[in-house]
């Protein structure tokens, strides 16, 4: 809807509450809620503030860290909130109520660099220059559980009952059993102006995938957050709990396969083409650079300790850094035909932030286009017994090192960038390493 539009609502009593949301670095919604009138009376122009240790804090919204920006010594301030009017829409899950993206800029009115949706920007921005857009699509994927989040948390997250027995990957009769949360989840996201495309079991006990039409890069981080954070509350509304971590339990873990493409700026695919795998020149070095920088960037697509656990042989998570033509081992799967070549990235897992694991793809693939990169031999068969290739880093820790030491990173994020999520990687590592976790206590407490 427009402002407008939104304007006619408040007036006859349709919406009564604006969402001023902004994404914080694990891809969370943060934000105030508003009332409506005076958000069209005064938001909506002049914008509002938020503290800014919004991008200096972890999971827990612990300030910890010694970030160039926000920090104690600094008085931890205001980042002025200016909305994007381009994505204000109703959320059909709340009554009465409308939500809309905005973006962060310093109180001297400059765009915060190390804000998510800023990095994905600043890509677009250089993409741009090389008169090349980007498209997006990400396949996200959840485990479902019965019983609220309440509860789960009094259990310690222990015991929970998923809400279906058996690998349900493609059952009808799986998807049958949870249809009402899934009914409300397809029907309330179109409701919300997404173009949800589909749902379908997949093979944890409990776990579904939804998928949404392809868009721009922007929208289609824009709605993966806007999807995530809905999934949750009205899982809640249903008395379920799901999660979106990449490996919750023993059993296969959530994906988040990001589909992705570049296009000239008629809109034409400049993906597909007479070469290799049938890609065309620019298509062979966008991959080859996402494929060279992808060990670097990881931080981007596996951003927390839990991440690097899905990697297991034969999972349908990756354990090999090659490129295969519908090749579902391989970390990079290319697919369609014509317009509707693209690259399939199925290394992030449920738990990454959208905008940045596109940005690190955008990064890559001008990597790649710049340095005029070689494409290696498409790869067939079984990549997961491949013991020459590339391996995605096996920790947290690895990729922290691998980011920090990365050249291409701080050639195309710049080292405020670099620097601000090194920072966060960190301190989530301090955190972990100071935990004594059930695996301690179950080894440990009696037997030794």
């Amino acid at each position: 809807m427009d402002l407008e539009e939104l304007a006619a609502a408040v007036k006859d009593g349709t919406v009564d509450t604006v969402l001023l949301a902004i994404t914080d670095m694990q891809g969370r919604l943060q934000g105030k809620r508003l009332h409506a009138r005076h958000f069209v009376e005064e938001v909506a122009e002049r914008g509002a503030e938020v503290c800014n240790y919004l991008l200096a804090a972890d999971v827990e919204m612990a300030t910890l860290g010694d970030f160039a920006g926000p920090q104690w010594h600094g008085g931890y301030g205001d980042y002025h909130v200016t909305p994007d009017l381009g994505t204000l829409r109703l959320v059909p899950w709340h009554p009465a109520t409308a939500l809309v993206l905005a973006d962060l800029e310093t109180t001297t009115g400059e765009p915060v660099s190390v804000a998510p949706r800023q990095i994905l920007r600043h890509q677009l921005d250089r993409l741009a220059a090389h008169g090349l857009t980007a498209h997006a699509g990400t396949e996200l994927e959840f485990v479902l559980f019965r019983g609220t989040y309440e509860q789960a948390a009094v259990t310690g997250y222990r015991w929970l009952t998923p809400a279906t027995r058996y690998n349900g990957d493609y059952s009808l009769l799986d998807t049958a059993q949870v249809e009402p949360l899934l009914r409300r989840l397809r029907n309330d996201m179109y409701g919300a102006g997404l173009s949800p495309e589909s749902a379908k079991g997949e093979c944890n006990l409990g776990q579904y995938e939804v998928t949404f039409r392809y868009a721009d890069a922007l929208t289609a981080a824009d709605h993966h957050v806007i999807y995530k954070n809905g999934a949750k509350e009205i899982a809640a509304q249903e008395g379920m709990a799901l999660t979106f971590m990449a490996k919750p339990n023993e059993r296969e873990g959530n994906s988040c396969h990001i589909h992705f493409s570049l296009r000239d700026d008629t809109g034409s695919s400049v993906m597909a083409g007479d070469g290799i795998g049938n890609l065309s020149l620019t298509g062979q070095r966008a991959l080859a650079g996402v494929l060279a920088t992808m060990r670097e960037f990881s931080l981007f697509n596996a951003p927390n300790i839990n991440s690097y656990k899905r990697y297991q042989p034969g999972s349908f998570a990756p354990t090999a850094l090659r490129w295969g033509v519908d090749n579902r081992t391989c970390a990079l799967r290319v697919v369609g035909d014509g317009p509707s070549k693209r690259v399939e990235n199925r290394v992030p897992g449920g738990d990454v932030n959208p905008y940045l694991a596109i940005a690190a793809l955008i990064a890559g693939a001008l990597h790649g286009i710049e340095e005029e990169l070689f494409l290696e031999d498409v790869f067939t068969g079984d990549a997961y017994g491949d013991n020459t290739a590339t391996r995605p880093p096996a920790t947290l820790r690895e990729a922290v090192e691998l980011w920090n030491a990365s050249k291409a990173a701080q050639l195309a994020f710049g080292p405020d960038v670099q620097a601000h999520y090194a920072t966060t990687a960190a301190i989530e590592l301090a955190a972990f390493d100071a935990a004594v976790t059930d695996w301690e206590l179950r080894r440990g407490f009696e037997r030794l």
